[in-house]
């Protein structure tokens, strides 16, 4: 989790704006939320000098990287660099390739934690899974031989199936094309649907996109590698507030990396209080390390950019609860359905020879947007007069800094469990009325799993 400056500034990326957006992340809580990664991206960089090191900017960052970097370690945050595994960048500074050892030396030294690796310019070093791995490896090694412990972001956009092999040598890996601020607008920049397979992914990819291409591939997410569905567009101003809340939560339902792509200090109250539901966070940052499963999928009646379609999605989290995600990416509200025998699909059809126990219990449902933060609150936030204490912690917000997700729900803390709307008996339905462009996000949490020592708080 963290706050990357590509999709909001591109090349205008500076000092000045690392140090106040990561001021703000302290301001408005989210800092503590988790976002706790200050990603500088592409346009760094103005060369390397004699002995073949990089340079930053001087104009840029005036008083150095190391310095900048120490500053933002004392805020409480980690520093993420970025390159591209090709002799150039994307916007054609000097690339890595080659060059794999003296940069991840050059980043240990001056204290970096995390590096958003590219393809672009890659010398046609791709085509098969072992060409990339192989030159993706090369970087994996010289980090790794620094010694130093930094997170490796593999961005080489789902080509040649990233999801088959990247897990041995990265962190994440990048599932498909460049993500850009639209639901569901078809681009011919970006031409593929399905994430096998694609020969070339493209750019300019929209939510739904990226989202269709997750299902065959969600068995890649795991501890230690994620399946990265690009950076967060929520507060870029493309989409309108449901599309957004459906954008964040489906990223945080499958574990893609949250990272925010926006101008920080100019948030609104209403994107502010989506990036920062700590019930949405939670099942991003569950022990559990997975991702969700789309059960259904329906064609229903397309919108101006002639796309239509509902969903059901579920995922198994760590403490036994099941989280349910009904998505409608149709043209208008509507009721939807789903039986125990969708949410448990995958119990039902898995060769026993008895039906599955979660069919004869009980269910707890808990909506996980109903204690949305008020616009009222989050603008309050905003304005500084919502309190700190006096480390600059955020007060009335979940602080992941003091007691991690992991901890929050094993003591069953009410902010990550939403509020409390019903219950399921057993083999029953599940309906919900869903907004257009928007998702219902559920957490069904079986009676007789519950906590009898923290019962009272859910």
């Amino acid at each position: 989790m963290g706050w990357n400056t590509w999709n909001a500034f591109g090349c205008d990326a500076d000092e000045e704006l690392l140090l106040t957006s990561a001021q703000s992340l302290i301001d408005f809580g989210l800092r503590d939320l988790g976002y706790n990664i200050i990603s500088l991206d592409d346009c760094w960089s103005i060369g390397r000098n004699s002995s073949g090191y990089l340079v930053e900017s001087p104009i840029k960052f005036p008083n150095g990287m190391p310095s900048m970097i120490s500053q933002l370690h004392d805020m409480g945050f980690k520093f993420g660099i970025y390159s591209s595994a090709g002799t150039f960048t994307c916007a054609k500074h000097p690339g890595s390739l080659g060059y794999e050892t003296q940069d991840a030396d050059l980043w240990a030294s001056w204290g970096v934690d995390y590096l958003k690796y590219d393809n672009c310019f890659n010398q046609g070093q791709s085509g098969t899974p072992k060409i990339s791995y192989d030159r993706y490896n090369v970087m994996s090694q010289a980090l790794n031989a620094t010694n130093r412990e930094i997170i490796y972001a593999m961005c080489n956009w789902g080509n040649d199936d990233p999801y088959d092999w990247a897990y041995l040598i990265a962190n994440s890996g990048r599932m498909s094309g460049d993500i850009y601020d639209s639901f569901n607008r078809p681009d011919d920049r970006c031409p593929c649907t399905e994430a096998p397979g694609c020969a070339w992914p493209g750019f300019h990819c929209s939510i739904m996109n990226i989202l269709n291409k997750i299902p065959s591939i969600t068995s890649r997410t795991m501890s230690g590698y994620f399946n990265d569905m690009d950076g967060l567009e929520v507060g870029n101003g493309g989409q309108d507030d449901n599309e957004y809340v459906s954008h964040f939560s489906m990223w945080a339902i499958n574990s893609s990396p949250l990272m925010i792509g926006t101008n920080i200090p100019t948030l609104s109250p209403a994107n502010l209080a989506i990036l920062s539901n700590p019930a949405i966070i939670a099942l991003n940052q569950d022990p559990s390390a997975g991702a969700a499963v789309r059960k259904w999928r329906y064609l229903v009646e397309p919108d101006d950019n002639g796309q239509g379609e509902i969903a059901l999605w579920t995922r198994i989290m760590d403490n036994g609860d099941i989280v349910v995600a009904l998505l409608n990416a149709g043209n208008s509200s509507r009721t939807m359905n789903a039986t125990m025998n969708d949410i448990f699909f995958d119990q039902r059809t898995a060769g026993a020879y008895k039906t599955p126990p979660e069919l004869s219990e009980t269910w707890n449902v808990y909506d996980l947007w109903a204690n949305r933060m008020s616009n009222e609150e989050a603008q309050s936030i905003l304005s500084g007069s919502n309190g700190t204490t006096a480390n600059g912690t955020r007060t009335g917000l979940y602080n992941a800094t003091a007691t991690s997700y992991a901890d929050g729900l094993q003591n069953n803390n009410t902010a990550l469990y939403g509020a409390h709307v019903g219950s399921i008996a057993p083999s029953g339905p599940f309906s919900a009325e869903i907004a257009r462009h928007s998702v219902g996000v559920f957490r069904l949490r079986s009676q007789g799993n519950a906590n009898p020592r923290k019962r009272d708080e859910l």
